[in-house]
């Protein structure tokens, strides 16, 4: 390869993996901001969840639009909606609720510094599903990187406990799992359901957040959000709308930012990158809270990012 063609694909990840650095590490600051800071106080994260959605919807109509008459865009669809293919995609997408939900509920009652270690069974429970759904067995390496995460996940629960970030930890723990969970499941049923979009990752992103935004409302109204925004002294505030949107702009650009993250490089070097990037959220957000940490709390997080790193590359290695 040419010295000045390898140093533009260089300089083309670098710029990828900062920007899925900076999108995700952001995107996780401003849904802790807008659920549960000082400023705004809005006790709805249904709605600022089902509003994400809405947005997403919207940019897809947008691109939509444009994506035959611009260069570089024409890989996204037109915004068309079939009745059939959003029944098809319907089981994917009450795990996707139940994935974005918990997220933002677990984030809610956590501080940013432990929300790695709150949903960072996702890996166990790919192993756990693999084997009841696919009957795929797993090495023992990859079982002893899950049971590194695991015992790193009960060590940080238990010294998080009086953490002056944590509103409630036990509600965040559970919400983290449920999070976890669902993340897992969302990989399954996205490999099953994407030949029915034609492998079309944004149509499936279209019917999925389409989809979510109809399921979401029920669950508005059983948690009585609608009283909550009617009440809720900020809701005529063009600063709260501002960050609202930004919000889901970002939820957006995270699952656009990933696919190409993994494009140009692969899906082993996404996984390290996501690994590393968690390590630095970690320390901005216990820079930014002043909230001091034991030794025993670090080692958890170390145990659950190590275990996550090791688990990626027990499964490359088996792969080749």
């Amino acid at each position: 390869m040419p010295e000045k063609s390898l140093r533009s694909r260089s300089l083309q990840i670098a710029t990828v993996v900062s920007a899925y650095w900076f999108i995700s590490i952001s995107m996780v600051f401003v849904n802790k901001y807008l659920l549960s800071s000082e400023d705004l106080k809005l006790d709805a994260p249904i709605f600022v969840t089902w509003f994400q959605c809405i947005i997403a919807v919207m940019i897809c109509f947008g691109l939509g639009l444009i994506g035959n008459k611009f260069r570089g865009i024409e890989e996204f669809p037109a915004f068309e909606i079939d009745i059939k293919i959003a029944r098809e995609v319907l089981p994917l997408s009450a795990v996707f609720v139940g994935m974005i939900m918990f997220n933002n509920l677990c984030l809610k009652y956590v501080g940013v510094a432990f929300y790695n270690v709150g949903r960072s069974l996702t890996t166990v429970f790919n192993v756990v599903l693999t084997y009841i759904i696919l009957k795929q067995k797993t090495s023992l390496y990859a079982i002893l990187t899950c049971l590194m995460i695991i015992f790193g996940f009960i060590l940080g629960v238990e010294q998080e406990e009086g953490s002056k970030t944590t509103s409630n930890l036990f509600l965040g723990v559970f919400f983290g799992v449920l999070a976890s969970l669902c993340v897992s499941l969302n990989a399954i049923y996205t490999k099953k359901i994407l030949p029915h979009v034609n492998g079309n990752l944004w149509r499936l992103t279209l019917y999925n957040n389409l989809n979510a935004s109809v399921i979401f409302i029920p669950l508005l109204l059983l948690n009585n959000e609608l009283a909550t925004l009617f009440k809720f002294s900020k809701i005529g505030s063009p600063y709260f709308w501002f960050i609202l949107i930004i919000s889901g702009l970002f939820g957006v650009a995270i699952g656009f930012i990933s696919g190409l993250q993994i494009k140009i490089t692969s899906p082993l070097t996404h996984n390290i990158s996501g690994t590393a990037k968690a390590c630095v959220q970690t320390i901005i957000a216990v820079s930014v809270t002043g909230d001091i940490k034991t030794t025993l709390w670090w080692l958890s997080n170390t145990l659950v990012l190590g275990g996550s790193a090791a688990y990626t590359y027990v499964k490359h290695s088996e792969m080749k």
